[in-house]
């Protein structure tokens, strides 16, 4: 774990030091649409410095937080189970060390490497999911795992009530129905956020963002775009109340910077980063 030579912005912590580490998880190997996902970090950790480190919204800057940035992890493509175990082990490592992992994708698979490593530790993990799609799939054009399916893998793990969606617009009628008898859904908005946020209190929770979760209006760099989204002032209000709970590792995924020449997707980005790790530091 030494420090990355060229970090996000503010995240120039040693390890030793830092209570939150961030890293890039760089793989698009199942995106079954729009690839590009894999340029998500790189991109972040380069335009980040676009932004300031202190954050009007909540009168924070980073510059007074501990964050350790470790780079990507180097991830072999053509290899889904590798790609995995990678991850698993790495973020394993960290909450091992009594440190918050963030990892930044990717495409949303890379979701359950992180997972498969935090159950390891928390075995009564609840998920908060924001995204625009189930992602619930059993299996999508013969494979298990999936972009489309990684919300089902992480159900194998954590089995039925712990998982809440938030955002969710589309899904096969399949996977909506079976959605119904083993997770908890909000469809389009984060209306009942108040009520889970009191439900899981003192629970480990796993926060995981998919970004397409935002109306293509203002997150037009992603894979799988989905009109009727959120704004980001109402995603990052959703993200000040998930904050309040026991947040033991968390992620952000689909940002496909090739997707939006003009930026605005990856800057977007970057400021919601800068927001999560000011909201999670504790």
């Amino acid at each position: 774990m030494h420090k990355n030579i060229h970090t996000i912005l503010g995240c120039d912590k040693n390890y030793n030091d830092s209570k939150i580490v961030v890293f890039g998880a760089p793989f698009d190997g199942t995106t079954s649409y729009r690839p590009g996902a894999r340029f998500a970090s790189s991109a972040i950790r380069n335009e980040s410095y676009s932004i300031e480190t202190y954050s009007p919204y909540q009168d924070k800057d980073l510059e007074d937080i501990y964050v350790f940035d470790g780079g990507d992890l180097e991830l072999p493509f053509g290899n889904v189970q590798k790609v995995l175990e990678k991850i698993e082990k790495y973020v394993f490592k960290i909450i091992k060390d009594d440190k918050i992992p963030l990892m930044i994708g990717g495409e949303h698979l890379v979701t359950l490497g992180a997972v498969q490593g935090i159950v390891k530790k928390y075995k009564n993990l609840h998920i908060i999911h924001f995204d625009a799609h189930a992602d619930l799939r059993d299996e999508y054009l013969g494979e298990k795992l999936s972009h489309a399916t990684v919300i089902r893998r992480c159900w194998d793990l954590v089995g039925d009530d712990k998982i809440f969606q938030f955002g969710i617009r589309s899904g096969c009628r399949e996977e909506i129905y079976w959605g119904k008898m083993h997770v908890k859904t909000c469809f389009f908005n984060f209306d009942n956020l108040n009520l889970i946020v009191e439900r899981l209190k003192d629970k480990p929770v796993y926060l995981t963002v998919d970004l397409d979760v935002l109306d293509t209006s203002v997150f037009p760099g992603t894979g799988t775009p989905e009109a009727g989204g959120v704004t980001f002032n109402e995603l990052l209000h959703a993200l000040k109340k998930v904050s309040k709970l026991n947040i033991v590792g968390l992620d952000i995924t689909e940002l496909s910077p090739p997707l939006d020449i003009t930026g605005a997707s990856t800057a977007l980005a970057c400021k919601l980063l800068r927001e999560l790790l000011l909201l999670i530091y504790k």
